[in-house]
Order: C-alpha cells, then sequence, then structure tokens
C-alpha cells in the first residue's frame, strides 16, 4: 500500500493464532481484516450498527476477500495492519489491507463488501453512495 492508509491497527501474534510450524494460520489473517474493518467503523464512524441505521441497511456485508501472503508471521511477532484507502463502486466497496514488521510484508489482500438493505422482501446490495459521504466527510471533510 503506498497511500497513507486511512487506519491501521497493530496485532501482537500468539502461540494460538500459529499452526504447527510456527507460523500465523492462515484464517487468522482474514479474522484480523474483518477486525480491522469493524475498529474503523467504531472508532471513526460510531460502529457497523450506528451507520447501518442511518444508511437504512441490516448490514455491511461481506461479499469477497482475497489475500497474498508474503512472508511468515511468527509467535511473538507485532505487526500493523493498515486499511485503505477504500476503493469506491456503485453497489460495493473494495478495502485493501497490508500487514507489516516494520518494512516486511506479511500480507496483502482485500475485502470486497457490500450494503445490504431489504427491498421488496429480499436482502440486495443498496448502492454505496451515502456510506462513501459518511466515510469520506469525517475522514476527509
Amino acid at each position: 500500500m503506498t497511500e497513507t492508509p486511512l487506519f491501521q491497527i497493530d496485532v501482537q501474534i500468539s502461540f494460538g493464532h500459529c499452526d504447527a510450524a510456527g507460523i500465523v494460520f492462515y484464517p487468522n489473517f482474514f479474522r484480523w481484516f474483518d477486525r480491522c474493518f469493524h475498529t474503523f467503523l467504531l472508532e471513526r464512524h460510531g460502529g457497523h450498527a450506528a451507520l447501518c441505521r442511518q444508511l437504512g441497511a441490516r448490514g455491511i456485508g461481506l461479499m469477497h476477500a482475497d489475500a497474498d501472503f508474503r512472508s511468515p508471521g511468527l509467535d511473538g511477532d507485532l505487526f500493523t495492519l493498515d486499511l485503505g484507502p477504500i476503493d469506491w463502486a456503485n453497489r460495493s466497496l473494495t478495502v485493501p489491507y497490508t500487514g507489516r514488521i516494520d518494512d516486511r510484508v506479511l500480507v496483502e489482500g482485500y475485502e470486497t463488501r457490500g450494503i445490504f438493505a431489504e427491498r421488496e422482501g429480499r436482502l440486495t446490495a443498496a448502492p454505496t453512495d451515502q456510506l462513501r459521504a459518511l466515510i469520506e466527510g469525517v475522514d476527509h471533510g
């Protein structure tokens, strides 16, 4: 990630995050992506539930996630996970992540999320413009 991140968290890797080889078990990175996103929403925008109430939505749900694992994380490592900048589309947002220890990249990945609202008795992806205005208005306004 070359641009300034919107948000970041530090993660202390522990034995319980690691597999039998002593390296971070890959699903934990996806868990940390989700934690970073929801912590960003909470600390900067009142949280997931508050935003959903404002948007008239059921949730800001995951549609797709992917990651490239560049180097291993080990028990005892402290790594920083950067979020953003967000790539906005009409009915989805893609949230990029980069996790590193100092200059060493552990993981690069993303989540594509949608704003799910009930329309005519069905959940459907709603336009992202209101969420974008809320997030960018606070972060860049």
